[in-house]
């Protein structure tokens, strides 16, 4: 199955610190490859690398082909590397149409200008609209963001990530705060978006994990100790002892 990202033997260190070291692997079409362990096993300074905001000291990352280690965050997005946050970075204070036009403009590679709105350019409205749609938030389209529910906040950060288009999503900690009805909703949006673009999944809830990955890879001390299905790592012993427990 073709590889649409690729990590290769990254490495990044902080000081004395080796938040990743020697990590390597792939995400494949129409799949959802979680990466789970324990906290500070490097899992978010691994997606800090594959999205362009932290630079691996060693190793390689290929996006659709290309080697894009060195390329900054704003060309792996035009590019379709669509990504939420594990903390949410919405405008709070603006509508839920206006962040999703914000995603629409950073798609389109264009930089805002005083003069030319927005809100009046006609291909960049349909493309946030028909996102807000796909997530269930476009009556809500009026609405101010710091007034949605968690919930929705996050529904909004995946339809800003369709904005792009996406060739991949990055998803860091989706269903953190989520309740359990919405947890659920956004499993279910996340099993649909998988056809069309894969999905690398950072997650703590195992439950989400177990019913949506295809594969799972699992960090600890910032090295990959484990690889494969969902069976594969329940049964790895290895995993039980660093990471799972019980919840195997």
């Amino acid at each position: 199955m073709t590889a649409v990202l690729e990590v290769r033997g990254i490495t990044r260190r902080f000081g004395a610190l080796v938040a990743n070291e020697d990590v390597t692997l792939d995400l494949r079409a129409g799949e959802i490859h979680a990466v789970i362990g324990p906290n500070g096993a490097g899992k978010s300074t691994l997606i800090a690398q594959i999205c362009g905001g932290v630079t691996p000291d060693a190793g390689m990352i290929r996006f659709l082909g290309q080697d894009i280690t060195g390329a900054n965050t704003q060309a792996r997005a035009r590019m379709g590397l669509g990504r939420t946050f594990q903390i949410s970075a919405l405008a709070m204070e603006n509508s839920v149409l206006d962040n999703a036009l914000l995603g629409a403009l950073g798609a389109s590679g264009r930089v805002w200008r005083l003069w030319h709105p927005v809100l009046k350019d006609r291909a960049l409205r349909e493309r946030a609209e028909d996102a807000l749609r796909r997530v269930q938030l476009i009556e809500f389209s009026d609405a101010r963001v710091g007034d949605l529910s968690h919930g929705q906040r996050r529904q909004l950060e995946v339809a800003m990530a369709l904005t792009l288009e996406p060739k991949a999503f990055i998803l860091d900690e989706p269903m953190a705060g989520l309740s359990a009805e919405g947890t659920k909703e956004l499993t279910g949006l996340l099993d649909t978006l998988r056809q069309e673009a894969p999905i690398l999944l950072v997650e703590h809830d195992m439950d989400v994990v177990f019913a949506l990955a295809d594969r799972i890879t699992v960090l600890d001390y910032g090295r990959v100790i484990a690889t494969g299905t969902v069976d594969d790592i329940r049964r790895n012993p290895k995993v039980q002892s660093a990471y799972l427990g019980e919840e195997a």
